[in-house]
């Protein structure tokens, strides 16, 4: 741990500090805040921590115990077919390049997942004290790109910033945290300019008559190595210009394509022209994370034939391995189908938000099944995911809000330590998120009996909200955020003119601001004051009616948004 990470540690051990200055994006969860007196002193870190050591520091403030040493990683490798180690090669720092969109349009829920999971990896490493390197590339120019920013009338810059806007809006409505670097395509060409002509120095890149630059595969006998596809029938020397395409369509693949009339286009030492989609990666990988690193992630999509033309790109440049390890997420369905708009089972965050579901559902019941399993995603799975939240947040509630007497049970400290063993052992094997689950609602089943039992006490409280912040630095679903994306979406859709998709339940909750509730509340709490009983219960059904729900106890009233 290097000096800033000692001093953050030890502030938070001294002060129990939150820091409300450090990683906007993802802001410390309230579980982490203010569960015991003077934990809520707001007091920035002296330096900037690496954002494992922020982690570990997070977790001394719960647990007043600080561990350096990760927990090991156990994650399939595509490359080996096995479950391997998951280790930085520099022992120190793990290097991950994960692939980004392609902002042509607005992401749908397929995208979303693989996002989501390599959050959910990103997320244990740093939680089990791993350092990372987090790379993601943004596609803002490809075949789609520029086919639909023509047919618009608009530059590809315009057309690519409305959808690069909305992806960085819909991954923070999900929580996902953004990667430390971030590298656009378009503004890395002299880079991918650069690799191409390495490859044409070692023969394996040539020119066409165009003006057109191709990676002869010939040149590359490992090609298919990541797949595993059987590409011996090539025909040597064909060639294919599109982006994506089957394996039966394997040939030489275009690293570089020369301008075409109405197209946007670089002057570069190799001709006027712009990138194919695959060096790209293999340019800003390189560039940021060095000639070989430690993992790359992706859909499962991507694996042929992008990852596969990475690996031919890069290994034939560096004559290293591009990457140690591979991870790929896999496709899910809808409704037990292949998600297509000709379907009409086709869903972008958006379309899920103004239908009434909320971000944290939606980010649950993405991740709620293990990476390398198909996720069949039905709107079934995402009312259970919903009463899932509701009752971790209930009993996260009970705990913050009820009052105990000191000391403590051994069956509940017993179970709270096997249950936050059994989520992190879950979670090191594979990212298995359903295993991992388990344990923290048999803890909240466990737990609610003892209170309602009477044998359960204020060290008791302490353990249990330790295991729920943990669960939590992964799963970030306790915490309600939720508010925020729905607004965001409803906006969305009246700017979009598509105020009749929005559910009608969702535009009356919405039609009643915060402000408006707390004065509807003050004015029920003084009909009952005034024995005006029918008046009180008039406002409790009116605000039930538009998904809000009054709660009634000894500490005053309390309410929330369905």
């Amino acid at each position: 741990m290097d000096e800033c990470g000692v001093r953050v540690a030890e502030q938070q051990r001294q002060s129990f500090a939150v820091t409300t200055t450090y990683r906007a994006a993802a802001p410390l969860s309230p579980l982490l805040q203010s569960e015991r007196p003077n934990r809520a002193v707001i007091r920035p870190y002296s330096c900037a921590p690496d954002p494992a050591v922020l982690m570990l520091a997070r977790l001394v403030l719960m647990t007043d115990k600080f561990d350096p040493h990760p927990m090991p990683l156990h994650l399939f490798n595509t490359l080996t077919g096995h479950v391997d180690l998951l280790v930085p090669s520099d022992g120190q720092t793990l290097r991950m390049y994960a692939c980004g969109p392609t902002v042509y349009d607005y992401g749908h829920i397929g995208n979303f997942r693989t996002f989501l999971q390599v959050d959910v990896l990103r997320r244990f490493l740093l939680l089990s004290g791993m350092k990372i390197k987090h790379v993601m590339n943004i596609t803002d120019v490809d075949d789609k790109i520029i086919r639909n920013a023509a047919a618009a009338g608009v530059s590809i810059g315009e057309y690519s910033a409305q959808y690069v806007d909305a992806f960085f809006e819909d991954i923070d409505a999900l929580r996902i945290e953004r990667p430390d670097q971030i590298a656009r395509a378009t503004e890395h060409i002299p880079r991918m300019v650069k690799l191409v002509e390495q490859l044409a120095e070692v023969g394996s890149a040539y020119r066409t008559e165009d003006g057109s630059w191709y990676f002869r595969l010939s040149s590359f006998p490992e090609y298919g190595k990541l797949s595993k596809k059987d590409l011996l029938g090539m025909e040597d020397g064909a060639r294919v210009d599109v982006d994506e395409y089957e394996k039966d369509s394997a040939r030489d693949f275009a690293l570089w394509k020369a301008a075409k009339p109405g197209e946007m286009a670089w002057d570069t030492a190799i001709g006027r022209g712009r990138p194919g989609w695959h060096i790209e990666c293999s340019a800003m990988s390189m560039e940021f994370l060095g000639d070989s690193f430690d993992l790359h992630a992706g859909g499962e999509d991507l694996m042929f034939p992008h990852h596969e033309n990475e690996i031919a790109q890069s290994e034939s440049a560096t004559h290293k391995p591009l990457a140690h390890h591979w991870m790929h997420v896999r496709f899910l369905l809808v409704d037990g189908r292949k998600m297509s708009k000709s379907e009409g089972n086709f869903y972008t965050l958006r379309d899920l938000l103004v239908k009434g579901y909320k971000a944290s559902a939606i980010r649950l019941a993405l991740i709620s099944v293990p990476y390398r399993h198909q996720l069949n995603f039905t709107f079934e799975g995402l009312v259970e995911a919903t009463n899932a939240i509701e009752r971790l947040r209930n009993f996260h509630q009970r705990l913050t809000e009820g009052k105990f007497a000191p000391g403590q049970d051994a069956q509940i400290q017993a179970a709270a330590v096997k249950a936050q063993d059994g989520y992190m052992a879950a979670l090191a094997n594979d990212l298995n998120t359903a295993e991992a689950r388990a344990p923290i609602f048999d803890l909240l089943r466990a737990s609610n009996t003892a209170i309602d039992q009477g044998r359960f006490f204020l060290d008791d409280r302490d353990a249990i909200l330790r295991v729920l912040a943990s669960f939590d630095a992964v799963f970030d679903v306790i915490a309600d955020h939720d508010a925020e994306p729905t607004r965001r979406a409803v906006a969305w859709a009246e700017q979009a003119g598509r105020l009749a998709d929005v559910a009608s339940t969702l535009l009356a909750r919405q039609s009643l601001s915060d402000e408006a509730v707390d004065a509807l509340v003050a004015e029920r709490t003084l009909a009952k004051k005034q024995r005006n009983f029918a008046r009180a219960d008039q406002i409790r059904n009116e605000l039930a009616e538009k998904g809000i729900l009054i709660e009634d106890s000894k500490d005053g009233v309390r309410w929330k948004r369905k």
